[in-house]
């Protein structure tokens, strides 16, 4: 990602797992928000083979601006589980640096 902003919803959030997710059950994009409140999106998967889930936001969800915490959640039909790496991003206040 690039710089990005707070309400912004030209946004696609990818992850890639690492991991083979077909057949797999749930797929989300867990987060994290600067203040601390946590979340999930449910996530379309671009490639299953290769383990990539995606999520297109939109405006009203990218709601704080600071430092995001997000990381893939997979869960498969025989219910394991599998959370994935993080990945943090920081969203600005547009107009401001």
């Amino acid at each position: 990602m690039s710089k990005v902003y707070k309400y912004q919803n030209a946004l696609r959030i990818e992850l890639t797992t690492g991991v083979d997710i077909t057949g797999a059950t749930v797929k989300r994009i867990k987060y994290k928000k600067p203040s601390g409140t946590e979340g999930y999106w449910n996530a379309q998967v671009s490639s299953a083979t290769n383990g990539v889930i995606y999520y297109d936001v939109i405006s009203t969800e990218i709601d704080e601006s600071g430092t995001w915490t997000f990381w893939a959640y997979i869960t498969f039909e025989d219910g394991r589980s599998a959370p994935g790496e993080v990945v943090k991003h920081k969203f600005f206040i547009e107009g401001e640096n």
